[in-house]
C-alpha cells in the first residue's frame, strides 16, 4: 500500500477549524502556540472564535489553515505512529504546499506560519480590490477552459489558476475579462459558469508582485529535503532538493494549480491511498473523481483522526 499525504488550500477554514483537536492532544495544541508565538498575536482565537470575515483575510486563512494541516499530522503521530516518513509522497493544494513541507520536515512550522503571512499580504496587495476576479467553469475540461480564457483576455489577464478536477476549472485575471470567460463558457457548453467569492485574482499573472515577495521571503529560509518527495502544483510530478521546491513554490504564486494531474500523477506511480490532513473534505472529494481507484480519506477532527488510525495500524499488522 503506497500512500499519499495531501494538505488543502484556502476556502477550506471554517471558525473553529482546530479546536478539537488541540482539546484532544497535546501535540495539536503545541502546533497553535507555537504559529501563535511566530507571528505575535493570538490566531488560534481567531480561528476558534472568529469572526468569519477576519480569518478568511488570506494573510489570516493561510497560516491558519496549515497549522490545522500539521496539528492534524502530529496527531496522526500519536494515534498511528504515522508520520511522512511513512508516504511515498506529499501534496498541497496551493498554500498546502507549505503544510505538506512542514509535515515532511523540510520547512519548519514558525517558518511556515511567517512565509505564509507573507504570502498571504502580498497576494492581497498585488492588485487593487476589485481589479480582479476568478470564477469556475464547471463541464469544461482544463484546455476548453484555456481557450475561454484566452479569447475572454482580450489584452487583458485570463488565464486557467486551478485545475482541479475533471470538469472543475478555475480562471482568473482582471475582472472585466473573467466576466467575459463566464459567458463565453456558458455559450461553449459549460454546465455552469460564475464568479468565485475571493479577495484577490490567485494564480494568474496579476500576482507577480506576490511572486517577487516569496522569492525574496524563500531566499531567508533555510529549506531540507522532505522525508517524501513534493508533488508540486506547478510541476504535477515529484521533487526532493530544496532548491527545486524553493523554485516551485515561487512559480505557483503565479501558474496554475495542476491538482488534476497531480493526483493522477501519484495514482500512476503506485499510490493506493491518499489521506488529506486539515479542515474540511475538499481533497478527498477531487481525489474519488480524479483517482477511483484510490482509497480517499480526511482527517480534521479527533474522531477522524482514531478512525485513520484504527485502519491504518490494522493494515501494518
Amino acid at each position: 500500500m503506497a500512500l499519499a499525504i495531501t494538505c488543502p488550500g484556502q476556502g477550506s477554514q471554517q471558525v473553529g477549524m482546530g479546536f478539537a483537536l488541540a482539546e484532544a492532544y497535546p501535540a495539536a495544541r503545541a502546533v497553535f502556540t507555537e504559529v501563535d508565538d511566530a507571528l505575535g498575536e493570538s490566531l488560534s482565537r481567531l480561528m476558534w472564535e472568529g469572526p468569519f470575515e477576519t480569518l478568511t483575510l488570506t494573510a489570516n486563512a493561510q497560516p491558519a489553515l496549515m497549522a490545522v494541516s500539521v496539528a492534524a499530522m502530529r496527531v496522526l503521530g500519536v494515534e498511528a505512529g504515522l508520520d511522512a516518513n511513512a508516504a511515498a509522497f506529499v501534496a498541497g493544494h496551493s498554500l498546502g504546499e507549505y503544510s505538506a513541507l512542514v509535515c515532511a520536515g523540510s520547512l519548519t512550522l514558525s517558518d511556515a506560519a511567517r512565509l505564509l503571512r507573507v504570502r498571504g499580504q502580498s497576494m492581497q496587495a498585488a492588485v487593487p480590490v476589485g481589479a480582479g476576479a476568478m470564477a469556475v467553469l464547471l463541464g469544461l475540461e482544463v484546455d476548453e477552459a484555456a481557450s475561454v480564457a484566452a479569447e475572454a483576455a482580450a489584452g487583458q489577464v485570463c488565464e486557467p489558476a486551478n485545475d482541479n478536477a475533471p470538469g472543475q476549472v478555475v480562471v482568473s485575471g482582471h475582472r472585466t475579462a473573467v466576466e467575459r470567460a463566464v459567458e463565453i463558457a456558458k455559450g461553449r457548453g459549460a454546465r455552469r459558469a460564475m464568479l468565485l467569492p475571493v479577495s484577490a485574482p490567485f494564480h494568474c499573472a496579476l500576482m507577480a508582485p506576490a511572486a517577487e515577495a516569496m522569492a525574496r521571503a524563500l531566499d531567508d529560509v533555510a529549506l531540507g529535503r522532505p522525508s517524501a518527495p513534493l508533488v508540486a502544483n506547478a510541476l504535477a510530478s515529484a521533487i526532493a532538493e530544496p532548491v527545486d521546491i524553493k523554485a516551485a513554490l515561487v512559480r505557483g504564486v503565479t501558474g496554475t494549480v495542476r491538482w488534476r494531474e497531480s493526483v493522477a500523477w501519484m495514482a500512476g506511480q503506485g499510490v493506493t491511498q491518499i489521506v488529506e490532513v486539515g479542515a474540511g473534505r475538499v481533497l478527498t472529494g477531487l481525489a474519488k473523481r480524479i483517482a477511483p481507484g484510490v482509497t480517499a480519506s480526511a482527517v480534521g477532527t479527533p474522531e477522524e483522526a482514531a478512525a485513520f488510525g484504527a485502519r491504518f495500524s490494522a493494515t501494518q499488522a
